[in-house]
């Protein structure tokens, strides 16, 4: 028993973890223990660590850690690419060990052997797409077609140059301080790919969002029949209820048949919980993208957004204040005029609350346009390659 337990608090313990070091930054989590486990495992351990090399080793061997650390996290590097093979290589391994010898099953299929297969071939495949193509990389040959493309709007895209490449920045794009490139319709640099998620390989890297949720899905879904398949086989039930005497009842029966599944296939149940955690975490990612795209927006303008709307926000509230100010110093010099409820004065509305701003996204077109853009990009059409023709 106490084995079983300690398996249980280790698949928690890990949850928690993982669910802390990927969402930790989520507004869901603010001001919960999620978020200090997400600070402590992002910034407080590493810093400690820091510290701890400094005193005892000397600040060479500090200058050494820190180098590390800008070619991990500052500069491209195949780090999390190796991490990403690993992870899916082992897991499927263990899946097959594990699992393979019970299927075909009483409720699965011996297919499964080999859909299992393709399915990670694939995801291997989006995988790679993803890494190595081109994100929509802004040169002096395009960017005259990228700035007709995406013309600025003049609220958080403006025209200028950037400082790096020495060209015309079209808006929409970034200039990628670790690729060293202007991106068109820039998203985010993903460590995870060694790569930016920009205008080409949006529809990559949902492909592998949404591909990978499925995958464990699939393989939470045929787990869990397998393990069903072996209660039948093995009619743990009846043993439970005619043997041991235990009521035919959901309530009854379930410790015991999950307190025989934690000692009989520890395994199988780990690596289930282990890809049920992993879908959800995708789900949420690919949900939280597919809302971008839907709205033609991308994650580097959504904080764009954030600092134009809070900056608006307090401009707008500068303005109401100030207008108040000078209506009561008016009031002051005015006639008296007759006291209202005090009541009334009390209950009411703030002009504060009345400030509101609104985001006004040029580029949403409708949602039909808005996943177009995404799966039919504008350097991938006709037009954008004539008119990179005529402006030679």
């Amino acid at each position: 028993m106490g084995v079983e337990w300690l398996l249980v608090c280790h698949g928690l313990v890990t949850a928690v973890v993982v669910v802390s070091f990927l969402c930790g930054r989520w507004p869901i989590f603010e001001g919960t223990f999620i978020q200090r486990i997400h600070h402590f495992l992002t910034f407080g351990a590493y810093d400690y660590f820091l510290r701890f090399v400094g005193a005892v080793f000397g600040h060479k061997c500090m200058d050494a850690v820190l180098s590390v650390e800008y070619y991990c996290c500052d500069r491209p590097n195949p780090l999390l690419q190796i991490i990403y093979i690993v992870i899916i290589s082992v897991t499927y391994y263990f899946v097959a060990k594990s699992c393979f010898a019970y299927i075909p099953g009483y409720y699965i299929s011996g297919i499964h052997r080999y859909t299992s297969l393709l399915a990670v071939a694939v995801g291997i495949l989006l995988f790679l797409l993803t890494s190595f193509s081109d994100p929509g990389t802004v040169n002096a040959e395009n960017v005259s077609n990228y700035i007709s493309a995406y013309p600025y709007d003049n609220i958080i895209y403006s025209e200028k140059e950037c400082s790096t490449c020495k060209i015309p920045k079209p808006a929409r794009s970034k200039h990628c301080s670790i690729c060293d490139r202007c991106v068109a319709r820039f998203d985010h640099h993903c460590g995870w790919m060694n790569n930016c998620i920009g205008e080409k390989n949006t529809r990559y890297f949902m492909a592998f969002l949404l591909w990978h949720f499925l995958i464990c899905l699939y393989g939470t879904v045929a787990i869990g029949l397998v393990l069903a398949g072996r209660l039948r086989e093995l009619r743990v039930v009846d043993i439970l209820t005619v043997y041991y005497g235990i009521e035919n009842s959901f309530l009854d029966l379930a410790p015991n048949i999950v307190q025989w599944l934690l000692g009989s296939y520890n395994t199988q149940i780990l690596l289930m919980v282990f890809l049920a955690i992993i879908g959800m975490l995708l789900a949420g990612f690919f949900g939280y993208h597919t809302k971008l795209c839907i709205t033609n927006t991308t994650t580097n303008e959504t904080f764009k957004w954030q600092d134009y709307i809070e900056w608006q926000r307090k401009l707008r509230e500068a303005k109401v204040s100030a207008e108040a100010l000078k209506q009561s110093i008016d009031g002051i010099h005015s006639e008296k005029q007759p006291s209202s409820s005090k009541w009334r004065a009390f209950f009411k509305k703030s002009p504060l609350e009345d400030v509101v701003v609104v985001k006004n996204n040029v580029y949403d077109k409708g949602f039909f346009h808005n996943i177009q853009e995404v799966i039919s990009p504008f350097s991938a059409r006709w037009s954008f390659t004539q008119n990179k023709l005529k402006s030679r």
